[in-house]
């Protein structure tokens, strides 16, 4: 063959192809990328839920202790801390009800206490405000609280 008449071409890909490809990965990653965080918003309910049941446990412990749960001024600081306001516990477990500090909802906010409860007026109302932060809501803004799932047990 004649090197004149050889036409050399390069076997490379077009810009028009590369877009097409970046473009149909962006669309695979947008609606896989919408799926998994909408599991991870309802991971999160479910990991609400289940600190609420531990919280609630270590107040039922305080409650066989001590005779009553701590007032709304005492909060779950006193599963942590001995409470120095009245009333007074008079069993307090040395070391308290907890291990380590009190947790945070999966949202990053406290859980928030409130005894004798509007819900539970025999008991106590613990609850998380859910994604939005603000109380009522719906779905995945929905408060959670203990009056409103059952236990894990």
């Amino acid at each position: 063959m004649n090197p004149a008449s050889r036409r050399t071409r390069n076997h490379g890909f077009t810009l028009i192809e590369i877009m097409a490809v970046v473009l149909i990965i962006g669309m695979l990653s947008s609606i896989v990328g919408f799926a998994v965080f909408r599991q991870v918003d309802k991971a999160r309910v479910v990991t609400a839920k289940a600190q609420i049941d531990r919280l609630e446990s270590s107040l039922e412990l305080y409650a066989m202790d001590n005779g009553r749960f701590p007032t709304t001024e005492q909060g779950l600081d006193a599963l942590v801390n001995e409470p120095s306001s009245a009333p007074e516990p008079p069993n307090y477990q040395p070391g308290g009800y907890l291990k380590g500090d009190l947790p945070l909802d999966p949202w990053g906010n406290e859980f928030l206490y409130e005894s004798p409860g509007s819900h539970n007026p025999g008991s106590f109302d613990l609850w998380s405000l859910g994604k939005d932060g603000v109380t009522g809501g719906e779905e995945l803004d929905a408060d959670i609280g203990n009056w409103s799932h059952e236990r894990s047990d």
